[in-house]
């Protein structure tokens, strides 16, 4: 009898560590595209009620529907505001806590509509010909702030609504442009720009405050525009440079909403050039400063953005956090103006930290998996949040600072996921390039057995300059992969972010060095240290850099004490000389590889994988968006075209409407669908 109960308590103790009950079920396709994704917490002035977004998939139509939502701050009343057939997102309160505005489409275009909190039917606030794509309310809420793309040269609505019916009647197809930059993302430019409108509430009246041939705010990173104490200004982001495709010099400026007078805010820096990125401007509490941040070094996406502030009436600057190794995503002023919340990437989780702004010393609120600023109560006693992790969708969490720990106000997911199985990831590192250390996730099956050998599929990220954290994603889901039957392995090589400005900065010039090198020492090493990985059925799969890594790796796998028995390239660079003349950010392969080709071809001739054609022998699957204008489907054209012409197995999956993600549900489905296949007729023989 002792014997039997400690057979049956070595086995609650096993499902009890793994997190998987014997009724368990292990993830599916189905149950990602379930998820409620909630969006755009906002708090009610008086603290006692959030707005959201909250998004469902509707694979039947191909695409999501977003309503707005309200729940109590303790969580106990839930109720769902907008149910119209058209999407509605991006709520915000007024100032006096009694009306809740909002976007919705279901007049045709984006338009400001508002609703009364004491009951009554949504009306529609603006009725601007291009609709809205942005907006903020004043602090007396009798104006709003919205941003829309206009013609730049176009005084009027009527003007921009003749020059759209020219463009569609121009009897052809050809898109006619003389300057960069002239399609980005996944769009082709429309010869029009984002500018910021000032609507008055009472009246309906609105004027563009922000006009001429610039984007306000800026085609790229920069965000944010707000409101003086006095509602007398305006501040924003715009980028005034003449040639935007190779510039980050993304400013801060004001403009006055009467007299439409404009000057510069982000100057004054006594060790900066001036031409770096500076964005996300805000006035303390008590409108004695207006902060921002800024990256100091120009033609840089990823340096370290830093938190300035900037005394109104001296005009002088301090850089808050210049001694802190952190890179700030988001941030917020604490009601008293004594402290900055903000959040930065750290060590494979994004975490929330306190800045005294006077001692500049940090603490750190939140430091378990992925957390996104939110909002804060008007007496700075609690913070309000978004968590997630590999395990869960985001969430709505509550910060007390009275009492320092965090709790959940929402459980949307929470049916969803009752009988799924899953393990967390867990944390290794290892010694990589230089002996430095670097970090890396693995993640176990479901219903994981020890004494068993897995497959392996190792995910190489983004960016290159971004990092696998601790996460759940939509796109690259770690859990639906691992519940195919996979030990999935994320390392941060070289070039990741969260792990210093120095590890980040490494990667650039040096595409295919250190940050390959902490690839290969990272495979050896999870291999000789985890027994139940199968060293003869490994395979690895990225997007976009993590794409044109799988190419360099096709070209090296001598490298690798573990060959991969497959790969899985998407949206990945092949030919550096091409993807330079293709992309529309020219600042970026600019900086990654200290100019143009033609000025300097030293980086692009060593890092270009179509140079090592001769060296593929792994089957590859590539899979490419037609409307991938940062890396264009020639890319995957051609890395499909060289492996077949050397007789290499390999299959090209295009999408015609797809951009540099794979967003529509079905095709997510196929795309999934795909992949599992390729993987399964390789590594799970």
């Amino acid at each position: 009898m002792r014997k039997l109960f400690l057979v049956s308590l070595l086995f609650l103790i096993f499902f009890i560590k793994s997190g998987i009950g014997a009724s368990k079920r292990a993830l599916s396709f189905d149950d990602l595209i379930n998820c409620y994704r909630i969006s755009d917490v906002d708090l009610s002035p008086d603290g006692k009620w959030i707005a959201f977004t909250l998004t469902q998939v509707d694979e039947k139509k191909n695409g999501y529907h977003s309503d707005i939502w309200l729940v109590s701050s303790d969580g106990k009343r839930l109720r769902q505001i907008t149910t119209h057939e058209s999407s509605s997102w991006s709520p915000r309160w007024s100032p006096d806590g009694k009306k809740l505005a909002f976007l919705s489409s279901r007049s045709g275009v984006s338009q400001i509509w508002v609703i009364s909190m004491s009951g009554g039917e949504a009306y529609q606030l603006t009725d601007h010909y291009t609709g809205v794509k942005d907006f903020i309310w004043s602090n007396d809420g009798e104006k709003i702030a919205f941003v829309t793309r206009v013609y730049p040269d176009c005084p009027d609505q009527e003007c921009n609504e003749k020059r759209d019916i020219e463009f569609e009647n121009r009897g052809t197809s050809a898109r006619v442009y003389d300057e960069l930059l002239f399609r980005h993302w996944d769009r082709w430019w429309d010869y029009k720009r984002a500018h910021i409108f000032v609507l008055d509430v009472k009246s309906g009246e609105f004027k563009d405050v922000t006009p001429g041939d610039y984007d306000s705010p800026p085609i790229a990173l920069g965000r944010g525009y707000v409101f003086s104490p006095d509602d007398q200004e305006l501040l924003f982001t715009s980028n005034r440079d003449s040639v935007i495709a190779i510039s980050t010099n993304n400013d801060v400026w004001a403009v006055n909403i009467e007299t439409e007078e404009i000057r510069l805010i982000s100057t004054g820096f006594t060790d900066r050039s001036g031409k770096g990125n500076d964005h996300s401007p805000k006035f303390s509490p008590d409108g004695r400063y207006i902060s921002f941040l800024s990256m100091r070094r120009p033609g840089f996406e990823s340096d370290k953005a830093e938190i300035f502030i900037k005394e109104v009436k001296t005009g002088k600057v301090k850089n808050l956090t210049g001694d802190i190794d952190l890179s700030v995503i988001n941030y917020l002023w604490h009601p008293t103006g004594r402290k900055i919340i903000f959040d930065a990437s750290h060590h494979g989780r994004r975490k929330i930290f306190e800045l005294d702004v006077k001692q500049g010393k940090i603490k750190c609120l939140v430091s378990d998996g992925y957390n996104v600023l939110a909002d804060m109560d008007k007496n700075g006693e609690k913070l309000i949040y978004l968590h997630c992790s590999m395990n869960r969708p985001c969430e709505i969490y509550e910060y007390s600072f009275k009492k320092r720990r965090s709790r959940r106000i929402t459980n949307l997911n929470d049916k969803l996921f009752k009988d799924v199985g899953m393990n967390r990831p867990e944390d290794f590192w290892f010694e990589g390039a230089d002996g430095d250390s670097v970090h890396g996730f693995i993640l176990k099956p479901p219903f994981f057995d020890a004494s068993k050998k897995y497959p392996c599929v190792f995910l190489v990220h983004g960016g290159p300059q971004g990092a696998w954290h601790d996460r759940w994603h939509y796109r690259w889901n770690a859990q639906v992969w691992a519940a195919q039957g996979y030990v999935i392995v994320m390392i941060n090589p070289r070039g990741s972010t969260g792990y210093g400005q120095k590890f980040t900065d490494e990667i650039s010039r040096d595409w295919g060095g250190k940050v390959f090198i902490d690839l290969v020492k990272g495979e050896e090493y999870v291999i000789d240290n985890f027994s139940f990985i199968d060293p003869e059925r490994l395979a690895a799969a990225g997007a976009s850099y993590g794409g044109y890594m799988i190419n360099w790796v096709e070209g090296h796998m001598d490298r690798f004490k573990y060959p991969f028995r497959c790969l899985i390239n998407h949206d990945g660079a092949f030919n550096l000389y091409s993807k330079y003349l293709t992309t529309e950010e020219l600042w970026f392969p600019e900086w990654e590889f200290d100019g143009p080709y033609w000025v300097n071809k030293k980086y692009y001739k060593m890092w270009s994988p179509h140079n090592f054609v001769n060296n593929f022998s792994t089957p590859m699957l590539i899979i490419h968006g037609e409307k991938d204008f940062r890396l264009d489907y020639a890319e995957g054209i051609a890395a499909f075209t060289a492996l077949r012409r050397r007789g290499i197995k390999a299959r090209l999956i295009l999408f015609p409407d797809e951009g540099h993600w794979v967003q529509k549900p079905k095709n997510s489905r196929f795309w999934h669908g795909e992949i599992f296949r390729w993987l399964r007729e390789f590594i799970k023989k």
